[in-house]
């Protein structure tokens, strides 16, 4: 047809598989939920159709290649993502360059974390993780608020590791309140390390995918990286550290103001929380709302908001967290 166009993308320097995902799942996806033809040959992303279809599709397809060219292994869920991005106006939106030139302390100018002995990079997949991710670098306590799937504990370890590694602070402390959906430690059995292991399995999980094992037990066992129940902070002065509060919906007024104070020297904190989760009695009491309400405006401090949009996990995630939210509402 005479109306038709073609255009062509380099993706030179990526692995065609990751982009393509399997049996060119995602290029199949593009095509579909953009109404063009889509080939990869060699080192071309081939996009054919009608002028406003290519035009739209080609902004997305390099946003998909710039995401491959860091090391990621892409699939449908990604191609979703980025055409929700797309249709929101928010395809490659950079946030402001922070102190130091673009990414601050600890993340280049494309907000990629290049963490030794990893062959792979990790970076934002989203603006809303973008403009996180920049909030770590800039500010000396980052309050990070958003649904599960989000990535808000993995980047913040992410940066955690990376400043270890740059040696911009001495060590890592993770800690997370030991409040579950009811459950008391006093009635899981075992030692006290093994009542509260099941509470911070995740921040291990996190650190794992960062670092060798074997890494981050010698870190661990040398005290360098410290995993720990939030209550173990009170009565310490945490300087020179990377500090990170996990959960926070769960931690009390009086435990989060605990944990704010304990930050000494050259220390930064990652506060996260997911405020549809309180498992507190009274959800009045969680520490995260309260610290929602009193902090804004203090220099030094940034919230953060990462919502559904930036959910990076199985896309059916995102449909979940908006479903469980409009029955909320209505």
């Amino acid at each position: 047809m005479s109306d038709e166009i073609m255009q062509r993308l380099s993706t030179e320097g990526v692995d065609p598989l990751a982009l393509a995902g399997v049996n060119d799942g995602n290029l199949v996806e593009l095509a579909k939920r953009l109404g063009v033809r889509v080939s990869l040959r060699g080192d071309t992303l081939t996009l054919h159709g009608p002028l406003s279809a290519v035009e739209r599709a080609a902004e997305v397809a390099q946003a998909l290649v710039d995401l491959a060219r860091m090391g990621d292994t892409l699939d449908v869920s990604d191609v979703d993502r980025v055409l929700s991005e797309e249709a929101q106006g928010t395809l490659g939106r950079a946030a402001t360059g922070g102190p130091g030139g673009p990414g601050g302390p600890g993340v280049d100018g494309e907000y990629k974390i290049i963490l030794p002995g990893l062959r792979r990079v990790i970076a934002p997949k989203t603006a809303g993780q973008r403009d996180y991710l920049h909030a770590i670098a800039q500010y000396d306590i980052v309050i990070g608020i958003g649904p599960a799937g989000t990535g808000k504990t993995y980047l913040a370890v992410a940066a955690a590791v990376d400043a270890l590694a740059r040696k911009r602070v001495r060590r890592i402390i993770l800690a997370r309140p030991a409040v579950e959906a009811g459950e008391s430690l006093g009635f899981l059995p075992g030692d006290v390390q093994e009542k509260v292991d099941p509470y911070l399995r995740p921040l291990y999980d996190a650190l794992e995918d960062m670092m060798p094992r074997d890494r981050v037990q010698k870190a661990i066992d040398s005290r360098t990286i410290e995993i720990a129940p939030l209550a173990y902070m009170r009565g310490r002065t945490l300087s020179d550290a990377f500090v990170i509060l996990d959960e926070a919906q769960n931690a009390t007024g009086m435990q989060m103001k605990m944990f704010l104070t304990r930050l000494g020297v050259n220390s930064r904190a990652v506060i996260t929380g997911d405020k549809t989760q309180i498992d507190l009695a009274n959800r009045e009491d969680s520490g995260l709302l309260q610290v929602e309400r009193i902090l804004p405006g203090i220099e030094g401090i940034g919230f953060c908001y990462l919502s559904d949009t930036d959910v990076v996990r199985h896309r059916l995630v995102r449909d979940i967290i908006r479903a469980y939210a409009e029955d909320a509402q209505g």
